[in-house]
């Protein structure tokens, strides 16, 4: 095994979309630990959906060797981090298991509001940070600027700065010797009480759950019997090593290492991101800080398009389940859709991957129900209860209401930073902080409720900034409310899928445009068929679907009034018995017009 001054264990992190995939490519081909016949872009990333959205989602370790100027060869162990912010506990796991980070700037777009997220959550942990200015390539790259951003914004030393490009491979032997010179070596005592880190893990179907750690104390070696000392269960080593793009087996891991353990664990919900493994034998005395249950902010119902399908659907929960261990269902029912699932998810780009997952992975044609988050409710005999499923609502007994807020940090360029404030004002958005970053950018905090974001915040702020603004968040606590049910009613009868959880004084509007989409998608019968909108038994929204009619008066040439009248009469007497039999089928079209609503 390497010696320990000769091990560098860096991360690499940046805003979404900023080259960390790519780059991680250059250093494994400049590593050659595959021959270029197996090179392929975004090599880490082995999800399709990764692929085709360029986004990174699981984070990826691999070790490559690397002989230095000075002669020496050393082991590098680096770990390529998702951007997006729904998976920022994955990411602070990652910077927890290195000494160092690679802060990746894209020279074009310069610092943006992850890149200002990440580099707090590295140094929270003391790691020594090297920024990178990437895509130099590229004919609108700007080094100066993004050089005084890294000194003004970062308070970084732009000198250190590593110009390079991760499409071309040009500075990559440059950032190679400062990823040597510029990291520390770990530190750690390899003949102390084992203690490692789970900064990730995933399954595969043959090995069960793959473990990934960073030791950071003692050893741990095949057959050695380990403790997860979050929940205190016990495990057999069958298999230990580092990874190499494939897994290539080591006698053991000592303190410094980054590697995987396979120990025959069936599910990956027993395994928790941010752990610490032990050995049961000699148990360290207490875990590594920092360990966090992952908690979902977003929660939605997915039902089957045919509720034939409930079986499969449930079997391809189970198997996603072993993939993603954030992902948090119980069973649900609904009057209207069969019987489903209420799912718990990090965030709106996690559940559009659950949803892509399941219809590309698993062949499964599913509903999703609209998006709500968690709310806290307090009933008038003095209990409090957290409701996050419309149908659990209770609408009498409830004296005080709370949901969610969120500190939101938002850098954008000066220009549209008018239309950027009053969409957040819009959304309930209280501003907290407003700083010239420099004469072109500004960085506005604001304070706004988690439900608002939901739905369309994002997709309008980049169509107000052009794409040039960049948004991040993090939850912070809850504060009052005032929370109404609205029901949405087909002659009279709730649709318990359509219901909302809404903020009052927004309630009608949002009543409205669900009415309005739903008369564009039923289709008209022999009788008159009204969609209502209401909150409790008062009616807030209203749209009718105009029965189908039958001429009866074109036999009627001329002649008397009263006559013409009977025969209208008859035939509203007989759609007034229609209307009492007649049942409104809703089609599955209408379910995800309603959802799609949120999106324009």
């Amino acid at each position: 095994m390497t010696e320990m001054k000769f091990k560098r264990n860096f991360c690499i992190v940046a805003h979404i979309d900023h080259g960390k995939s790519t780059l991680a490519d250059r250093l494994i081909q400049k590593a050659k630990i595959i021959d270029d016949r197996q090179m392929m872009n975004q090599i880490l990333d082995n999800m399709d959906i990764e692929r085709e959205r360029g986004i990174t989602i699981k984070s990826q370790a691999v070790t490559i060797p690397y002989r230095a100027k000075d002669g020496h060869d050393y082991e590098l162990n680096f770990v390529d981090t998702p951007g997006h912010v729904d998976f920022s506990y994955e990411v602070s796991r990652a910077i927890a298991s290195c000494e160092g980070a690679l802060l990746l700037i894209d020279a074009s777009q310069g610092v943006e509001s992850q890149t200002v997220s990440n580099l707090y959550m590295a140094m929270e942990q003391d790691l020594t940070i090297v920024p990178v200015i990437n895509k130099i390539d590229l004919p609108s790259a700007d080094l100066p600027a993004v050089k005084k951003q890294i000194d003004h914004d970062l308070g970084l030393d732009s000198e250190d700065a590593v110009p390079v490009s991760a499409k071309t491979g040009e500075g990559v032997d440059d950032l190679m010797e400062a990823i040597v010179t510029k990291f520390p070596a770990p530190t750690g005592d390899p003949n102390g009480k084992a203690q490692a880190l789970i900064f990730d893990c995933h399954y595969d179907e043959y090995r069960g759950v793959i473990i990934h750690i960073r030791v950071k104390e003692g050893r741990i070696k095949k057959g050695d019997v380990i403790r997860f000392m979050s929940n205190n269960t016990d495990y057999k080593v069958d298999q230990i090593g580092i990874f190499k793009i494939n897994y290539e087996e080591t006698p053991y891991l000592e303190a410094g290492d980054v590697g995987y353990i396979i120990a025959g664990v069936k599910t990956v919900s027993d395994v928790r991101v941010g752990d610490t493994v032990t050995l049961a034998a000699d148990p360290a005395p207490e875990p590594l800080g920092g360990f966090k249950d992952v908690k979902p902010v977003v929660f939605s119902s997915i039902y089957p398009i045919d509720s034939n399908d409930y079986e499969e659907l449930k079997e391809s929960m189970e198997k996603l389940k072993l993939n993603d261990a954030s992902l948090i269902y119980e069973k649900d029912n609904s009057l209207a859709l069969g019987n489903g699932f209420r799912c718990g998810f990090l965030g709106l780009l996690h559940l559009e991957i659950i949803q892509e997952r399941l219809e590309r992975d698993y062949d499964q044609a599913v509903i999703f129900t609209a998006p709500s988050v968690q709310y806290k409710v307090r009933m008038t005999n003095g209990s409090e209860q957290i409701i996050d499923n419309p149908t659990e609502f209770p609408e009498t007994k409830i004296q005080e209401a709370w949901e969610p807020y969120i500190r939101a940090t938002i850098i954008t360029p000066t220009d549209y930073i008018g239309a950027i404030m009053n969409l957040c004002t819009e959304k309930r958005g209280v501003q907290k902080n407003m700083t010239y970053l420099d004469e072109k950018r500004v960085e506005l905090t604001y304070e706004m409720p988690l439900a608002e974001v939901l739905f369309d915040f994002y997709d309008k702020l980049k169509s107000y900034s052009r794409g040039y603004a960049s948004f991040d968040y993090e939850v912070t606590d809850y504060q009052q409310t005032d929370l109404v049910k609205v029901d949405i009613l087909l002659n009279g009868k709730p649709v318990d899928a359509l219901s909302q959880l809404a903020y009052k004084p927004e309630a009608a509007v949002r009543a409205r445009k669900v009415c309005e989409r739903l008369k564009g998608e039923i289709s008209r019968q022999q009788f008159k068929i009204a969609i209502q909108g209401a909150i409790g038994s008062q009616i807030i929204a209203r749209e009718t679907v105009n029965p189908v009619r039958k001429d009866v008066l074109a036999k009627c040439y001329g002649g008397d009034v009263t006559r013409k009248r009977k025969l209208l009469e008859k035939q509203k007497e007989g759609k007034k018995r229609m209307k009492m039999i007649g049942n409104v089928e809703l089609p599955q079209s209408a379910f995800l017009a309603v959802l799609k609503e949120k999106e324009e």
